[in-house]
């Protein structure tokens, strides 16, 4: 199906998040609903974020040219980065927007109108989440995985102020919207925090989560006498779906090039099984002998 196509994802979910901002900011203006705010500021935050992903997929997906021959992937990485100072920037708007409010006390207003918008948009939400889980299912696609971090984040938003306003609408209890707006401004804040550090992780090169699999693989090999002994076993991930593999593996001297790469080829097939929607680059250097010694490995 077209649609579910990760450039066009971004498109469909910046769309979705404009027009629950335009509806949510109309919402806040006519009730001055803090925790109507703290909706809004998340929907209009996801609507930028999914237009700057949109270029950053159409960007990465580029293939290798002359001046940039590994790829263009790490221009997630960019987009990333900007993703989480939109994030922090808006809970932190919504956290002064609280302040702000307990300083200057306001009543809200138009609440049933209010309680409708936040129906819409959790209906919206959910649905764009769906999409989005469908595509990321489909291309595991890193960009997607954040959008739909935002878009969860949006829900859950949406679900606390819906409850918020129905429950000041029956109370008439005022205070309950400045605490639910200040706990939303403080979650959009933790959400960033954890966005940031999952993207430090793929900068530094984290090892795989399939390392100890590889190296399970790697020692059976071994234990059939198929290989001497493996060394300088390093994985990390490239990008969206990428991953890298490298190691050192130790044959008998007497060994065939021919039969040394079908070796290696039976070793990548293996490696592959162990996530085949990822684009695997298995890196291999043959060794004579043991020189683990001789390598500054980790």
């Amino acid at each position: 199906m077209k649609l579910i196509n990760e450039r066009i994802a971004p498109i469909i979910a910046s769309s979705t998040a404009f027009v629950l901002a335009i509806i949510k900011v109309i919402a806040w203006f006519m009730s001055g609903s803090v925790a109507m705010l703290s909706s809004a500021m998340d929907s209009l935050m996801d609507m930028a974020v999914s237009i700057m992903n949109f270029f950053a997929i159409k960007f990465a997906l580029k293939p290798a040219d002359e001046d940039h021959q590994y790829w263009h992937w790490k221009i997630e990485w960019i987009a990333a980065t900007i993703e989480w100072t939109v994030v922090f920037l808006s809970g932190a708007f919504v956290t002064y927007e609280w302040i702000k409010k307990i300083i200057s006390p306001e009543q809200i207003h138009y609440l049933s109108a209010s309680i409708i918008v936040m129906l819409a948009s959790i209906i919206l939400t959910w649905a764009l989440i769906t999409y989005l889980n469908l595509v990321f299912k489909k291309s595991n696609n890193l960009v997607i995985k954040w959008d739909i971090v935002h878009y969860k984040t949006d829900l859950i938003t949406n679900i606390w102020v819906l409850a918020t306003l129905v429950f000041v609408y029956f109370t008439n209890f005022v205070i309950v919207d400045w605490i639910v707006g200040a706990l939303l401004g403080l979650y959009i804040m933790k959400e960033s925090i954890e966005l940031i550090e999952e993207w430090t992780d793929i900068l530094l090169d984290k090892a795989l989560d399939e390392s100890d699999n590889i190296e399970k693989i790697l020692k059976n090999y071994q234990e059939n006498k198929k290989i001497n002994s493996f060394h300088c076993l390093r994985t990390r991930i490239l990008g969206s779906n990428k991953k890298y593999v490298e190691f050192h593996m130790v044959l008998d001297p007497t060994t065939s090039i021919e039969t040394a790469h079908y070796i290696w080829d039976e070793i990548e097939a293996e490696i592959k099984k162990l996530d085949p929607k990822a684009v695997w680059y298995v890196i291999w250097h043959a060794d004579p002998h043991d020189d683990s010694h001789q390598n500054h490995c980790v």
